[in-house]
């Protein structure tokens, strides 16, 4: 029989919320990621939109957030540079990040919330993502938490105050952290780092990865390989993978793994600007195009090194189950054994810190 891996800290149907959407608008984007295929390449300019304060998400943050009682904020609510001080968790909570875990106690589905909160933490919920994705992260939440319902492991946080200047709304639970700030963090791509990710047959997947909702990402991401000559695929190939959370930028100075970008030909560019839009596919449209934005900034591409790892290959086939794409301030680190984990970290300004 085949040994279980451990995951650390990863070992620990659809909503059924009565609806009153405040989310209305959302509807009318369906084609999110087909109208954001930005060329960013060296020399490519873009005008990125931004999640505003405005937005659909961030709105229903604030209707939340008008919703609660002072007891229910002494829970979910701290300031905005709130400060961990005890225990391993230690640091700035807004921006903590992990594989596995609760920001806060309450069960966004339990008698901590009412019903009409409950269903605005669901509205916000869907107003991050692509609604195209709506049905393929409910499948994920239900496959990561045994069978359970959307928002029974899951939990919030608000910082800082909706409607003012700076606030931010994160949720977390097994395989995701996502978060809604309206830009109040001006350099940083979807409110700063988050994390995705996908057991679909319990602990160890087989190779393929079948029923994993963000396999097809990895498949996208292998073809690139594919195309790769021997010279490069011997510069590509790492052997050893990084530590998973080990996502913290490392400036245009950095040493990234893998082949650079820059030397790829022009129909390998292709295939990877490819995999970056499959990779920012499941979020709403302002987070990809702030996120593209961002990486415009850096130099776009053409400064990002592409490497895949030996270390974890499952099945040993050669369908590289870990790899990474990586900049200056950009990092999207699929790590895909035992089974899917994805880290993310995107800024404008390398001098961004996380605190993972």
């Amino acid at each position: 029989m085949e040994k279980k891996k451990v995951c650390p800290d990863c070992e620990a149907s659809d909503a059924s919320v009565a609806r009153r959407d405040f989310l209305r608008t959302v509807g009318a984007s369906a084609a999110l990621a087909s109208t954001v295929g930005l060329p960013l390449f060296a020399t490519a300019r873009s005008a990125a939109a931004t999640p505003s304060k405005s937005s659909p998400a961030e709105t229903a943050v604030k209707a939340l957030y008008d919703t609660l009682t002072d007891e229910q904020k002494k829970v979910v609510c701290f300031d905005w540079d709130f400060v961990e001080t005890e225990g391993s968790r230690r640091g700035l909570l807004r921006t903590r990040v992990s594989n596995n875990w609760h920001i806060t106690k309450p069960a966004i589905r339990s008698t901590f919330y009412t019903r009409e909160q409950q269903t605005i933490i669901h509205d916000i919920f869907k107003g991050i993502i692509n609604p195209e994705w709506y049905a393929r992260f409910l499948k994920q939440l239900k496959d990561d938490t045994g069978g359970k319902a959307w928002g029974e492991q899951q939990n919030v946080a608000i910082f800082g105050k909706p409607g003012g200047d700076k606030f931010e709304f994160v949720m977390t639970g097994r395989h995701m952290t996502l978060r809604a700030d309206g830009n109040s963090e001006a350099h940083v791509a979807f409110g700063g780092p988050i994390f995705y990710g996908h057991a679909a047959s319990g602990g160890n997947e087989k190779p393929g990865h079948p029923g994993n909702v963000f396999w097809e990402q990895a498949r996208k991401a292998n073809f690139v390989y594919q195309m790769l000559d021997g010279k490069q695929r011997k510069v590509a190939l790492v052997e050893k993978r990084p530590e998973e959370e080990a996502v913290a930028f490392q400036g245009p100075m950095g040493k990234f793994p893998g082949i650079p970008v820059a030397e790829l030909a022009r129909d390998q560019k292709a295939e990877l600007q490819k995999v970056l839009m499959s990779l920012l596919e499941p979020y709403r449209k302002e987070d990809q195009e702030e996120a593209l934005e961002c990486l415009r900034k850096q130099g776009g591409l053409d400064k990002c090194s592409l490497a895949f790892y030996q270390e974890g290959d499952i099945g040993k086939d050669g369908e590289w189950d870990n790899w990474r794409l990586e900049g200056p301030a950009f990092v999207w680190y699929f790590r895909g054994e035992p089974h899917v984990h994805v880290w993310v970290n995107i800024a404008d300004d390398p001098s961004v810190k996380l605190n993972a």
